[in-house]
């Protein structure tokens, strides 16, 4: 099931405040009847009680009107000329209204699934709104990413009602099934990042995606364990990330290196000071050494492949290389460093 960004407050919200809107009007009316009763008569010719004041307020309301119960004063007839009639087209409004609504959502939400279906292209997918997800959805958002650009697969209900709140388009169900990454459009994807829980999920879905595309759709993947980063490569990832040993290796630089570890949290904590960016060489620096620029230069991307400064490939820029550089990530910032 596909899930888009609500643009509108709840179903259940709109109901709620119809149905208030409907008892206000039958209480308000039952009181100006119940204060005027003395010009109403029933058809045992006695007066009304409260009860009667109800029973001809909904029928009269409702269009019913069995004429049981009628106005005989001029007084009460008045009301029934200036309030009652008006009050009974405002209740059919308000009834018919919530149903045209909830027909109206249901065409609504159709046709933002068959424009989704017609224009989403070159997009990425998250399978897995956990911290792992959400993390590289913000990532991705930081680096000029369209929210409508981003999938998210994930069967946990809290996790897609925060996904969807988020405004992230969300497909229900397990990225180890093929027909759910068909929902997501996976041959179409730019990309699939597989966030999950465990390991073995993450090579499932790495096999399922390589067989969809073909490998023709890049595979980012997070394990837990550096043993099993071998098994999802043969399984089609193309970049595999350990996080325990990512976060061993930074304990371990806290304690040998405390001010490294600082570096580092900068450099991946958004709006903190700097940021790690990548971006096409300029035709004015084609030519030229990385380590003369006015950007720190850390390392190139050339075909596919990095070249670290230390190489002696990365001692002068070529065109279509892309340069890895930090940046200043203040939100004041106007340069890069």
């Amino acid at each position: 099931m596909i899930h888009f960004p609500a643009q509108r407050r709840g179903p259940l919200s709109a109901l709620s405040l119809r149905l208030l809107a409907a008892l206000g009007l039958v209480f308000a009316t039952v009181a100006l009847v119940w204060l005027d009763r003395d010009g109403y008569r029933d058809v045992d010719d006695s007066g009304l009680s409260l009860l009667d004041c109800f029973y001809y307020v909904v029928v009269s309301l409702s269009t019913t009107g069995y004429g049981d119960i009628t106005p005989v004063s001029p007084s009460a007839r008045l009301i029934n000329v200036l309030f009652i009639t008006p009050a009974r087209v405002l209740f059919l409004i308000i009834l018919v209204g919530t149903t045209l609504e909830v027909l109206t959502e249901q065409y609504r939400t159709g046709r933002r699934l068959s424009r989704w279906r017609r224009t989403v292209k070159d997009h990425v997918i998250i399978c897995g709104y956990g911290t792992k997800g959400r993390s590289a959805v913000s990532a991705l958002l930081e680096n000029g990413t369209d929210k409508s650009k981003i999938v998210v697969v994930e069967r946990s209900g809290p996790a897609l009602r925060q996904a969807t709140s988020n405004g992230l388009v969300t497909i229900e169900g397990s990225a180890t099934r093929s027909s759910v990454l068909e929902q997501a459009h996976v041959r179409t994807a730019k990309s699939v990042i597989i966030a999950t829980d465990s390991d073995d999920a993450s090579v499932l879905v790495a096999l399922t995606v390589r067989q969809l595309t073909a490998g023709q759709v890049r595979i980012i993947a997070a394990v837990r364990e550096a043993e099993n980063a071998p098994l999802l490569k043969q399984s089609g990832a193309h970049h595999v990330i350990v996080s325990s040993a990512t976060a061993g290796r930074l304990l371990g630089l806290s304690t040998s290196a405390p001010p490294l570890i600082d570096v580092v949290e900068d450099l991946l904590t958004p709006g903190q000071g700097m940021a790690l960016a990548m971006r096409s060489a300029e035709r004015s620096e084609v030519g030229r050494s990385p380590r003369e620029l006015e950007s720190l230069v850390i390392a190139l991307v050339r075909r596919g492949k990095v070249v670290t400064l230390n190489d002696r490939a990365a001692s002068v820029i070529e065109t279509g290389d892309m340069l890895v550089h930090v940046r200043d990530d203040r939100p004041q910032a106007t340069s890069a460093l």
